[in-house]
């Protein structure tokens, strides 16, 4: 059994302090099997005696103290006993129950975000050697060739209680390509490191939330960590309204909530913010800037503001919980198990946390020869901090100089005036290409003020960026495209 690792002193922990851990488990990424006693299951988490535990969304509301009793899966869960599981669900409840069923049975199990393309399942079903489906839509799945499909039904039904037989591997979809996504192998001891880290907590037992789907690695962190802490968790709905869902938070009583910086600026655009007050707002997924920080801080004065950096392949890095952006120079070496250097402005990363593998046919190395993931955000040292500058394949080019449209955001985004901008590339006849700046006014502003906002906002650009960089044109508009992942949507980068 590993060491236990321990947060420093300096750094306040948003978890309560009551739930303890099983022992943990070392595991092999491979098809061996493993004893019940070396290994755990999130099932393993779920004991009677931590009552009044919820999963729920806005239509059903499911007890996790009774779930180990019951099943979403008709009473079929032996049948997938070893096998690949594909995870193909409608929505988040039916997802995260068959979780919680399928790990520790299944041999390893494929999360498929709500907006996969279908034409890609044929090739992912190939590459991660899919022989089993679990589906709400069973007859689609007629003439696949998928040898078992299972349905995933509510309201639950009695099962009796099952044992934890493997570990099971997970598998998760990169995002941001149109291409067939890469799949990526991960471990239930990767994917809780950072949750484990924290340690045993004290104090009522978290509500969680996250604007994330728990099919996507952000969302299932949160999920995660609802089923360690000894809490519940309630799951977002893409068709429910802002405030609607807003006004659930609240009801359910959510203590801790996550999402990425653009859901938070829609949040803070929407008004819904005076309605909740939660102990601890979390950002992640984007690049969180200081106007985002200092909003959110204004709009929740009493919670606990932090921002983390985490992807699908290098898994959970760090938590900044200082109420700046970027991160501290001394986080790079090891800290608290990870190891994160900067190659050629890249931050890259080794740990237990990160993923194994990439998984298929064609599969590429995941790490280096050295076990780091290359991570291709690009950082920059300042002082004695690092800053977020953009990602290596989000270049946009002007006039042959290559620009991250991230530094030019948050310049703007630091106006008090503006709420969230995009910055892009626009062909010039003349120059080639010049930065476009589509900018959301804070809700409120007098719409006369167009002109001297603009003036300001260049002015500002002109102080803190180079020539090539400033926006030549700037627009102001009612609402920027979000992808399904909750990111800016970047269409020229």
């Amino acid at each position: 059994m590993r060491a236990s690792r321990t947060r420093p002193a300096s750094t306040p922990s948003p978890f309560p302090r009551t739930q303890h851990f099983p022992r943990r488990w070392v595991i092999s990424c491979g098809p061996t099997k493993m004893s019940p006693r070396e290994i755990f299951a999130l099932r393993d988490h779920l004991g009677a005696e931590l009552t009044g535990r919820t999963l729920s969304d806005a239509r059903t509301c499911v007890s996790l103290t009774d779930v180990l009793s019951q099943t979403v899966l008709g009473g079929r869960l032996r049948e997938l006993s070893g096998r690949s599981v594909l995870l193909k669900l409608s929505d988040q409840l039916r997802s995260g129950l068959a979780m919680i069923e399928l790990d520790g049975i299944a041999r390893r199990m494929l999360l498929c975000p709500p907006d996969l393309n279908p034409a890609h399942l044929e090739a992912l079903i190939a590459d991660a050697g899919i022989d089993a489906v679990v589906t709400d839509e069973p007859d689609r799945w007629a003439g696949t060739g998928v040898p078992l499909i299972v349905t995933a039904q509510l309201p639950l039904e009695a099962a009796a209680p099952v044992k934890t037989e493997r570990a099971t591997e997970w598998l998760m979809l990169t995002s941001g390509t149109s291409g067939v996504q890469k799949i990526v192998g991960h471990t239930l001891d990767a994917l809780t490191g950072a949750i484990v880290a924290e340690g045993p907590a004290r104090g009522p037992a978290p509500v969680w939330a996250t604007f994330y789907d728990i099919r996507r690695y952000g969302g299932l962190q949160i999920f995660l960590r609802a089923v360690l802490s000894g809490g519940s968790m309630v799951l977002s709905d893409p068709h429910e309204a802002l405030g609607d869902h807003v006004a659930r938070l609240k009801a359910r009583g959510v203590s801790h909530i996550s999402g990425t910086p653009s859901h938070w600026r829609k949040l803070l655009m929407s008004g819904s913010a005076a309605q909740f007050t939660p102990g601890y707002v979390r950002l992640s997924g984007e690049i969180a800037d200081q106007a985002v920080l200092d909003g959110l801080k204004a709009a929740f004065p009493n919670s606990s503001v932090g921002h983390a950096y985490a992807s699908t392949e290098a898994g959970v890095g760090f938590a900044v919980n200082d109420g700046l952006e970027g991160f501290p120079a001394d986080y790079l070496g090891n800290r608290n198990g990870v190891e994160m250097k900067v190659v050629d402005g890249s931050l890259r990363i080794r740990s237990t946390r990160t993923a194994h593998a990439y998984v298929g046919r064609n599969a590429a190395a995941l790490t280096d020869d050295d076990g780091f993931v290359d991570s291709g955000d690009i950082v920059e040292l300042r002082g004695e901090r690092y800053y977020f500058v953009g990602r290596r394949g989000g270049i946009i080019n002007i006039g042959g100089l290559k620009v991250h449209p991230e530094e030019i955001e948050a310049v703007i985004n630091g106006h008090p005036g503006v709420r969230m901008s995009q910055a892009k590339s626009r062909k010039s006849p003349i120059t080639g290409g010049i930065v476009v700046a589509d900018v959301i006014l804070t809700e409120g502003t007098d719409p006369a003020r167009a002109k001297e906002i603009r003036d300001q906002i260049l002015e500002r650009c002109r102080a803190q960026l180079a020539s090539h960089k400033v926006p030549a044109v700037i627009r102001f508009v009612d609402a920027l495209d979000v992808t399904p992942a909750g990111k800016l949507a970047r269409t020229d980068a």
